[in-house]
């Protein structure tokens, strides 16, 4: 099956409440409506992952993601520095958002791929959830060929760009306006390194202080 058939084959069976796994730049994802907890609880069930362990969403656009996720406008200009990209972004969710993605939290992790293969569907589709395509605790596939665990079709798009997980930002404690730096400063962490970690790095350290960053904390 040619890749424009699987994309759109991969984009009906996710609207009829299936998984697909699919090509990111980081690593392969395990997709399914994010929406619907039945299709969530699909996702669980085939990665043998604790229900007590959260999984993070998938978007195609910034209105997407404003859809999901209170999002502050200091926040929001150093998310659109982020992503699209290879970076997960903690939020605090909106109630769209069902508790069993994310593990009744009020926090969810949100990813914005750059990856036209995952963008195309994900535009189609609505969010979908962006959990690795693996068993949870094993090394997250880079290509189908890594691929261990079953689902309803397997897109295949090649390599992995990064071949590593994403970098994870908390930004789910920023509640400060533009000119309260000091209240920004110690609520944004970077929880993972990954993917792109010095880039975001130096992003964070520019947009939230310009002249440098003391004390920012890293993994």
């Amino acid at each position: 099956m040619k890749v424009e058939d699987q994309i759109r084959t991969a984009i009906d069976i996710i609207k009829n409440g299936g998984t697909v796994i699919y090509p990111t730049e980081t690593v392969y994802g395990l997709g399914a409506d994010a929406f619907s907890e039945k299709a969530v609880r699909r996702v669980y069930k085939i990665k043998r992952r604790d229900s007590s362990q959260p999984l993070s969403i998938a978007v195609s656009s910034f209105e997407m993601l404003n859809k999901i996720a209170y999002i502050d406008p200091e926040s929001l200009r150093i998310i659109t520095e982020l992503l699209p990209g290879p970076v997960t972004v903690l939020l605090r969710k909106k109630d769209v958002v069902p508790e069993v993605l994310t593990a009744a939290s009020e926090v969810v992790g949100v990813r914005f791929p750059d990856n036209e293969i995952a963008i195309r569907i994900i535009k189609e589709t609505g969010p979908i959830t962006a959990t690795s395509a693996n068993v949870s605790g094993r090394n997250p596939p880079t290509c189908v060929e890594e691929v261990e665990i079953k689902a309803d079709i397997i897109i295949n798009g090649g390599k992995c760009k990064y071949s590593m997980p994403s970098t994870v930002v908390d930004m789910s404690m920023v509640k400060a306006r533009a000119d309260e730096e000091e209240a920004i400063k110690v609520k944004i962490k970077i929880k993972r390194r990954g993917a792109c970690y010095d880039r975001v790095l130096h992003i964070l350290r520019g947009k939230i202080a310009g002249k440098g960053l003391h004390g920012f904390p890293v993994p």
